[in-house]
């Protein structure tokens, strides 16, 4: 079979759960996405300036990062997690729906910043639960979860897409209309891209063609609307409503239905996972003096080296869906603006078919050969993108290869680093949060050298940035190796404890026994 019976097992017993955490993914995708090709008439309803609408942007972005830092202390039952996860889809759809009522700048950047909290504690809820039912086997489960971010990614522009103004608000003559139509393709899939561009900062005027995006905000919410119905029907079916007729409600840790989940549990793993069953919590409960003490430096560098990973490989991913339609426009490449408004859409969808091809790899390969792959890869296509930097051919190849190659590292690094740390640390809140961070650090770090120094500079950025990458998956590998010769000396001391008192022991039974004989 493709895939063993135990795996099709542990599927089939937690897939209402499973399925319903992708499809809370799929609704992240779309919001992620959805709100860079509408930026422009988002500034024309506010009538606000571009720097103005910029903040707003970088509001959900921030609240993101919160959201993802403090989300999971909701993971400590079932319920809390579950009910937060309703909360946040219901958010988000109540968001989209109200946003097309915020002809305020600061109206808007308050609702920006609730639905980028409801994004966050999705995005590390889901994340968490995941890696606590399948544990040594989720990456196979991950790979498919971030592969529904990149569906959702993929498919909300084109939900915007028709509703676009291609005038805008203005006046709509000559260059102007050219320009609102060179920073719309260039604003998609970016929401922090346009912090980096010089336009007049003047409000649009009034008299322009009427937009009609109110509609798809619409769309987009009653497309979410049945993922907190999905969330509430697997909340019932665990009997989790307290106002519900019928049994008790449950309010059963995950973690315990993970230990039910793996084969071959014995005493010792089961009380590691009893001592781990707090330790996904949030990043502030996880740096307590209480959970610290004790630990090697071997398993604090595991997570920064890793959250330092995530942090330059999604930086990549941000950056490179930002600006890559800003370097193909300019010299040298130069592209026609309709050519180049391409490139962004190519990149998602490759991401998102490489997360599906991730999904079978996972169960073949383990985690770290595969981040090892693919941050290489990663690197050599930048590399040459670089040396045929005049190639439009390989513009559109390099661009394809580089979302193949980037879209399963932050699940793959996510599977890997919990498994050294035997599922009990904090891994999956820290990575979650550097990654987030890093995408918006390093599209705003970006989208400035490429202003002062010139296009060319994106591709350099991205080389520089993907080579640090590299350098710290080699330092986390050089920590993991400490920190397994860390654990095996533990259980060395630990037997030679043991061992001791076991001779005692003998001993003492065996001077009973000869005193009982020769009574």
């Amino acid at each position: 079979m493709f895939m063993d019976e135990r795996i099709v097992t542990l599927f089939k017993r937690n897939f209402h759960h499973t399925l319903t955490y992708w499809s809370v993914f799929f609704s992240f995708g779309l919001c992620i996405a959805f709100l860079g090709p509408t930026i422009l008439d988002l500034q024309c309803q506010t009538k606000s300036t571009l720097s103005q609408i910029t903040w707003v942007f970088f509001a959900q972005q921030f609240c993101l990062l919160i959201g993802s830092s403090v989300g999971g202390v909701f993971k400590r039952t079932l319920f809390r997690a579950l009910a937060a996860l309703f909360v946040s889809a219901l958010v988000i759809s109540v968001i989209f729906a109200i946003i097309p009522l915020c002809h305020n700048v600061l109206l808007l950047a308050t609702a920006m910043a609730v639905s980028g909290l409801a994004m966050g504690v999705i995005d590390t809820i889901a994340n968490i639960q995941l890696v606590t039912i399948y544990q040594r086997d989720s990456a196979v489960f991950l790979q498919a979860l971030h592969f529904f971010i990149g569906f959702g990614a993929l498919v909300s522009p084109l939900i915007a897409d028709p509703f676009l103004s291609e005038s805008g608000c203005g006046n709509g003559t000559g260059n102007g209309t050219e320009m609102m139509h060179h920073f719309r393709n260039m604003l998609r899939n970016s929401p922090i891209a346009v912090h980096n561009i010089t336009l007049s900062d003047s409000p649009h005027e009034t008299g322009g063609e009427e937009s009609t995006v109110h509609y798809a905000f619409w769309i987009m919410a009653l497309i979410n609307l049945p993922v907190p119905i999905a969330v509430l029907f697997l909340m019932y079916r665990e009997k989790l409503i307290p106002c519900c007729p019928g049994d008790t409600p449950r309010l059963l840790d995950k973690d315990e239905l993970a230990m039910e989940n793996q084969q071959g549990a014995e005493g010792p793993d089961v009380e590691q996972s009893e001592h781990g069953a707090g330790g996904h919590g949030d990043i502030f409960s996880c740096c307590r003096n209480d959970n610290l003490r004790g630990l090697p430096v071997s398993f604090f560098m595991i997570h920064v080296l890793g959250g330092l990973v995530l942090f330059m490989t999604d930086g990549i991913v941000g950056a490179y869906a930002g600006f890559v339609y800003t370097y193909a426009v300019t010299p040298p490449m130069s592209l026609p603006h309709k050519t180049a408004g391409y490139l962004a859409s190519i990149f998602w969808a490759a991401i998102t078919a490489g997360r599906l091809l991730s999904i079978p790899l996972s169960y073949r390969f383990q985690p770290v050969r595969l981040l090892l792959f693919n941050l290489a890869g990663a690197i050599v296509t930048v590399l040459m993108l670089l040396i045929f930097y005049t190639s439009s051919v390989f513009l559109f190849v390099g661009t394809c290869l580089c979302g193949l190659f980037l879209s399963s590292i932050f699940p793959c690094m996510l599977a890997y680093t919990e498994d050294i740390l035997d599922y009990q640390g904090c891994a999956t809140s820290v990575l979650v949060t550097s990654a987030g961070m890093g995408e918006m650090v390093m599209q705003v770090l970006v989208g400035s050298i490429i202003q002062t120094e010139g296009s060319y500079s994106f591709l350099l950025c991205g080389m520089i940035i993907g080579c640090l990458g590299f350098i710290f998956f080699f330092g986390l590998l050089l920590f993991h190796r400490m920190h397994r010769n860390y654990l095996a000396g533990t259980s060395k001391k630990s037997a030679m404890v043991e061992e001791p008192a076991a001779e005692q022991n003998g001993s003492a039974k065996t001077e009973q026994k000869e005193e009982s004989e020769s009574i």
